[in-house]
C-alpha cells in the first residue's frame, strides 16, 4: 500500500513538473506598446490581432498607445513597460532616435522584444529579436509604378503624420516609382481637414491627376470625396495605403485606383504568437516577416470589404 502510495505521489510530482510550464504560459504578460492613435480605423484591426493571439495562445496582452502621436509618451509609456518586466514587449517604431534608448533598455533588462508596422530599417540594431511589418519604401515604389503604369504623371501624396518615418518613407517611395513631379502635402488627422486641403489643392493645381493617401479611412476617404467635390472622378486617379470597407467600394465602384494591404491584423497577431511561444519552449522566427505590400485593385476589392467592415483586413 505504502509503495502504491508513493508511486501516486511520485506520478502526481510527474504531472505537475509537466503543467508547469503551461501554467507559467497562462500567466506569461506581453505588453503592446504602439503609436497608433485612439481615432484611427487602422490601429483597431491591429489591435484585433493582437486580441485574437492573445485568446489563442492563452496569455494576458495589454495594448497601450499615446493618446496623439507623441514619442515623448510613447517612450514614457516603453519605460513603463519594462518596469513591469513582462514576458514580451511589442512596439512599433516611428522614430528610432526618440524610442531608440527605451526600446534599448528593454533589451538590456532581457525582454524579448519584436517591432512591427514601422522601424523595419532600425529593429535589429536595437536589438530586436524580428520585425513583422511590410517595407514601407518598397510598398511606396510598386505604388507609385503602378499609378505611373495608369498613365500618373503629376502627383500629390497626402501624409498625416508628417515626422512618422515610415509615413514619410511611403511618400518618398511613391516618389521614386511614380517618377513624375510629387508635391508632398501635410495634413492633420481629421478627415474634415483633410478632405478641404486636398480639394484647394486640386483647385490650385489643375495638372494634378494622381493622389496617393496614407491610410484609407483617414484619408483615402476623405480624399475619394474630395476629388468628386472637384467634379474629377475618373480624371484624377486616388490609391491609399491600407483598407476600409468605405475605400474598398470606392475601388470597387472605379472612384478609386487600388489599395494597399499590409495585412496589419497580421501585425498585432503574430508578434503575440512568436513570443508566447518563446516564453513557452524558447522557439522564435529566425528573421523578419513581411505582412505586405499586397495591390488590392478593382477585380479583388469586393471580396475584403466583409472582412475590413469585421475589423480584420
Amino acid at each position: 500500500m505504502k509503495s502504491f502510495i508513493t508511486g501516486l505521489a511520485a506520478a502526481a510530482a510527474l504531472t505537475l513538473a509537466a503543467a508547469a510550464p503551461a501554467a507559467a504560459q497562462q500567466n506569461a504578460r506581453i505588453i503592446v506598446v504602439s503609436h497608433g492613435q485612439a481615432n484611427d480605423p487602422f490601429w483597431s484591426v491591429v489591435k484585433n490581432g493582437v486580441a485574437a493571439a492573445g485568446q489563442d495562445m492563452k496569455v494576458q496582452v495589454d495594448y497601450r498607445a499615446p493618446e496623439t502621436f507623441d514619442m515623448v509618451a510613447m517612450s514614457q509609456l516603453i519605460d513603463a513597460a519594462v518596469n513591469q518586466k513582462p514576458a514580451g514587449l511589442i512596439v512599433s517604431i516611428p522614430d528610432a532616435s526618440a524610442l531608440g534608448p527605451s526600446i534599448q533598455k528593454a533589451v538590456a533588462a532581457g525582454i524579448p522584444v519584436i517591432s512591427m508596422n514601422s522601424g523595419s530599417d532600425v529593429s535589429k540594431k536595437l536589438g530586436a529579436l524580428l520585425h513583422v511589418g511590410q517595407d514601407e519604401l518598397d510598398a511606396g515604389k510598386a505604388a507609385g509604378a503602378k499609378l505611373k503604369e495608369m498613365g500618373g504623371k503629376v502627383g500629390l501624396c497626402v501624409n498625416h503624420e508628417v515626422g512618422n518615418v515610415s509615413l514619410d518613407l511611403r511618400c518618398k517611395g511613391f516618389a521614386e516609382g511614380f517618377g513624375g513631379k510629387v508635391t508632398v502635402l501635410p495634413v492633420s488627422n481629421d478627415p474634415a481637414d483633410i478632405r478641404a486641403k486636398v480639394k484647394a489643392a486640386l483647385a490650385s493645381d489643375g495638372s494634378v491627376d494622381t493622389i496617393m493617401a496614407l491610410g484609407a479611412s483617414l484619408a483615402g476617404e476623405p480624399t475619394v470625396a474630395a476629388v468628386k467635390d472637384a467634379g474629377k472622378t475618373g480624371s484624377v486617379k486616388v490609391a491609399s495605403f491600407d483598407l476600409s470597407a468605405n475605400f474598398l467600394k470606392a475601388v470597387s465602384a472605379g472612384e478609386a485606383a487600388f489599395a494597399i494591404d499590409q495585412q496589419q491584423y497580421l501585425q498585432g497577431y503574430l508578434p503575440v504568437v512568436f513570443l508566447a511561444l518563446n516564453a513557452k519552449y524558447g522557439l522564435i522566427p529566425g528573421g523578419d516577416v513581411p505582412s505586405g505590400p499586397n495591390l488590392i485593385t478593382k477585380d479583388k476589392a469586393a471580396q475584403v470589404v466583409e472582412l475590413s467592415a469585421k475589423g480584420i483586413r
